[in-house]
């Protein structure tokens, strides 16, 4: 007896100007291109005139290209859950701040104010 495949199936999204995607350029992916996978920036979106599909235009972050007529089949959305996840875990009952990533870090040192040169004591 064989098992049925299943495919894992995306939901539609709707970026709109701002959103942090995740792009693959699949023609450089299937042919094994380097550079296939880059962080963009959602600036516009577009109805194409003949598909009537919805396109999209980024920015690649890494280089501030632009890339136009992104199909959204090729994007995912970044989170800001995903993003923000070292900081909202970080064990702040910790007295050693290496236990804790960079951003985490930097977050605290931005809310405890010019002189952060100490974390808060040990209660």
């Amino acid at each position: 007896m064989t098992q049925p495949q299943t495919q894992a199936v995306q939901p539609k999204v709707t970026y709109i100007k701002g959103d942090l995607v995740l792009f693959r350029d699949v023609e450089r992916f299937w042919l094994g291109l380097p550079g296939h996978t880059f962080v963009g920036r959602v600036e516009r979106s577009w109805t194409h005139a003949d598909t009537r599909k919805v396109l999209y235009d980024l920015t690649e972050l890494s280089g501030n290209r632009a890339r136009a007529g992104i199909d959204p089949d090729y994007m995912r959305p970044l989170p800001a859950t995903d993003a923000m996840h070292d900081i909202d875990t970080a064990p702040l009952s910790e007295p050693d701040t290496g236990a804790m990533t960079p951003a985490a870090v930097a977050w605290l040192r931005q809310h405890l104010g010019k002189d952060s040169s100490a974390l808060p004591a040990r209660l």
